[in-house]
C-alpha cells in the first residue's frame, strides 16, 4: 500500500482515490480574464486551461504536486488554443485545436498513454502513436480514449475487466494508444468511460458496451448463476447493446456500477447497480437490461456520477435522483431520492445548458432559455459531458 501526502489517498482504497478526484477543471472563453495565477497569462483570442483541486502526482499539469484553491493557468501549450478537457481519477488529457492530445498526473496502469518509463508526470505531455486528426478526448478512472476524425477508436490504460475493447488476449495494461480494430468500418461518435467498463455510439446511433459487466451496467443481460456467481460477466470487445437496438442514441453516460443514455425521441434508458433505488425503479437490486425511465419529460443530456444521475430535459429542466451523500443531488438535503426530481434554484429561472457528475458533487451551467455554449468537450471519470 502506497500513501502520498496532500490528498490523504492510499492506493488500494477505492472511495478514498474516488475523492481526490479533480474537483473542477474548465475552459476559459475567448478573452476572459477571471484566473487568479501567478503563472503566465493566456493569450488574447485562444482557448486555454483552467485547472485546480487536488494536485497529488501532477494531475493538474502545474509542474507540481500542490494543490490548488483556486483556478490556475496552465501555461504548458504555449500559444495553442484547446478544444477539450477530459479528467480521469488521477490524471487529465488536454486537446488541441490541431488534433494534438497532451497528458498529465498519475500513470500507474499506463492512463497517460506516453510510456511505462515513468509512474506519473507533472507537467503535460505529448501522446505518441495517435493519428493528428483528433477530435474527441475521454478519461475513465484508470484508461483514456481518443476519437478521430473518422470515427476510428484509440484507447489505452488499465484493461483488467476489458475495458479497452482491444479482446480477450489484450495486455491487462496497455500503455500506448492502440485502435479498437473489432469496430474497423464502425465510425464512433462519442465515448464514456466509467471506473471498469466503456460505452459508445456511433454514427448511426447505436449503442456499445464492453469491459467489467458486474452489476449489469453494460446492459447486456449478465444474470448471477443460482450460486450468485455472475456467468463471465466481462465483455473483452464492443458489444451491441441489444435491448437499445432500434433506438437511435444521441447521448450516453458511465457512472461507478451503473450507465445511462438518451435516444433521439428524448426517452431515458438507465442499466446497472441501484441496491437502494438509486436509478428510481422499484425495489430489484441491478437492471441487467435498459429500462425505460417514464417519469421524465423529453430530454436532451444526462451525466452519470458515483450512484447519481442527472438529466436536462429539452426544456432547460434539471432532474437528478439516487444517492444524495454531501448533497450532490441538490434537492436542498441528503435524503436517497428514488425517483426523477426537479432541481429548483436558480434553474426555475434560468435554464440549464450542461451538467457534469463527479463522484459525490454535480456542477451546471444556466443561463438564457435555449442557451448554446461554443463547441467544447469536458469529460470527467464519473460522468459524461460532450456537446458538438
Amino acid at each position: 500500500m502506497l500513501t502520498v501526502r496532500g490528498g490523504g489517498y492510499a492506493r488500494g482504497t477505492q472511495l478514498t482515490r474516488l475523492r481526490s478526484v479533480i474537483l473542477g477543471l474548465g475552459l476559459g472563453l475567448r478573452g476572459r480574464r477571471t484566473i487568479s495565477s501567478c503563472e503566465e497569462r493566456p493569450s488574447e483570442g485562444k482557448r486555454f486551461a483552467a485547472v485546480w483541486g487536488n494536485g497529488d502526482y501532477g494531475r493538474l499539469g502545474l509542474g507540481s504536486l500542490e494543490s490548488r484553491w483556486r483556478p490556475a493557468f496552465c501555461s504548458a501549450f504555449g500559444n495553442e488554443s484547446l478544444l477539450g478537457i477530459a479528467c480521469g481519477g488521477a490524471h487529465t488529457l488536454f486537446l488541441t485545436e490541431t488534433g494534438c492530445v497532451y497528458t498529465t498526473g498519475l500513470n500507474d496502469f499506463g492512463q497517460l498513454g506516453i510510456s511505462d518509463d515513468k509512474s506519473y508526470t507533472t507537467e503535460p505531455l505529448k501522446v505518441l502513436g495517435l493519428p493528428n486528426e483528433i477530435i474527441k478526448i475521454y478519461a475513465g478512472y484508470h484508461h483514456s480514449s481518443a476519437i478521430t476524425v473518422n470515427g476510428e477508436l484509440y484507447m489505452w490504460g488499465k484493461n483488467s475487466n476489458g475495458q479497452l475493447g482491444l479482446g480477450k488476449k489484450a495486455e491487462k495494461v496497455v500503455f500506448v494508444p492502440t485502435k479498437v480494430e473489432s469496430l474497423t468500418g464502425v465510425a464512433i461518435k462519442m465515448v464514456a468511460l466509467g471506473s471498469e467498463h466503456s460505452l459508445a455510439v456511433t454514427d448511426k446511433g447505436e449503442a456499445l458496451s464492453w469491459g467489467g459487466g458486474g452489476s449489469g451496467r453494460l446492459g447486456h443481460g449478465h444474470e448471477p448463476s443460482m450460486l450468485g456467481f455472475l456467468r463471465s460477466a466481462s465483455e473483452f470487445t464492443p458489444r451491441l447493446i441489444k435491448k437499445l437496438e432500434g433506438f437511435k442514441i444521441k447521448s450516453i453516460a458511465a457512472g461507478m456500477l451503473h450507465s445511462a443514455c438518451i435516444d433521439e425521441n428524448g426517452s431515458v434508458f438507465v442499466f446497472g447497480e441501484r441496491a437502494v433505488d438509486k436509478l428510481g425503479l422499484g425495489q430489484a437490486k441491478n437492471a441487467t437490461r435498459p429500462s425505460m425511465i417514464g417519469q421524465l419529460p423529453l430530454s436532451e443530456e444526462v451525466a452519470c456520477g458515483g450512484y447519481h444521475t442527472c438529466v436536462i430535459t429539452s426544456g432547460g429542466e434539471l432532474y437528478t435522483w439516487g444517492s444524495n451523500e454531501n448533497g450532490c443531488l441538490g434537492t436542498g438535503c441528503t435524503d436517497v431520492s428514488h425517483l426523477p426530481e426537479r432541481v429548483q434554484g436558480p434553474f426555475l429561472k434560468h435554464a440549464v445548458c450542461q451538467v457534469s457528475c463527479g463522484w459525490k458533487h454535480t456542477a451546471a451551467i444556466s443561463g438564457p432559455p435555449n442557451c448554446q455554449l461554443q463547441p467544447i468537450q469536458l469529460h470527467s471519470a464519473l460522468g459524461f459531458l460532450s456537446y458538438f
